[in-house]
Order: structure tokens, then sequence, then C-alpha cells
């Protein structure tokens, strides 16, 4: 049952903030690696033809997990329940990226896991977080 429409504390805000700031890197992410040639001709031989040799629905995966964290951002800071919603399918979008790419591919094998699992379990991470965030805010009243 929810709460009746209450006023946030101020960490609310810092941390909706944050959560926004953080999307915006993996917006910035998305862009370098999957859409900025120059970035990419400037990688090293094998990380070049992981990002290349992607498929276009991982791209489009990919894509859906940025925007969704920055919209769940903004959904936070609108006070819209809403951002529960999206960040489940950031985080559903997380997970099938990664799954895809430590999974289906050798990355694992030629980087090493620690290597190339780290950042993606902190980014699932993340994405938990940013949902459990979203579903006390909307439990506690803050958002509608």
């Amino acid at each position: 049952m929810r709460a009746p429409f209450g006023k946030p504390p101020i960490w609310f805000w810092i941390v909706s903030v944050l959560f926004l700031l953080w999307a915006c890197v993996g917006l910035f992410a998305f862009y370098s690696q999957v859409l900025d040639a120059a970035a990419i001709a400037a990688l090293d031989p094998y990380d070049r033809h992981m990002l290349t040799s992607m498929p276009l629905w991982l791209r489009a995966v990919y894509g859906i997990a940025t925007v969704a964290a920055a919209l769940g951002g903004v959904l936070l800071l609108a006070r819209s329940a809403l951002a529960r919603l999206v960040y489940l399918v950031s985080l559903v979008s997380i997970i099938v990226q990664f799954g895809y790419t430590l999974g289906a591919t050798d990355l694992i094998a030629v980087k090493g896991f620690v290597v190339a699992a780290a950042f993606p379990i902190f980014i699932i991470v993340m994405g938990v977080v940013q949902l459990w965030f979203a579903r006390l805010a909307t439990g506690r009243g803050w958002l509608r």
C-alpha cells in the first residue's frame, strides 16, 4: 500500500541528482562506444572488434538501458512513480546486455574475469539500487 503523498527529505533530492548524473555518464559511454567513430578507432584492436561486431539488437538494448536510466532520474526529480517502471526496464536491459557480452563472447577468456566483469557487476548493482530507491520513494509517498 502506498503512503499518502508527502514531501521528500533533502537526501532524496541529492540521491536523485546523483542517479541522473550517473545516467548521463552512461549516455556518454553509449555515445562514445556505439556512435562516435573517432572514439571507437582509438581503441585497441580487440575492444574495437567487440564494439564493431556488436549485434544491432544489442546496441538497441544498450541504448534502452542508458536512456531508461536517464529518464528514471528525470522521473525521480519530477516525483513520478513511473520511475519504478523505467528503472525496471533499464535493469532488465543492463542484465541482457552484460549477460550476452560476458556469456556469449570470449571477453572473459581474453581479459580475465575481474577485468571483464567488475564494472558490469557494478553497473548491475547500481541498476538494482536505483530500482530499490524508486520503490522506497514510492512506498514513502514521495512519488505519485
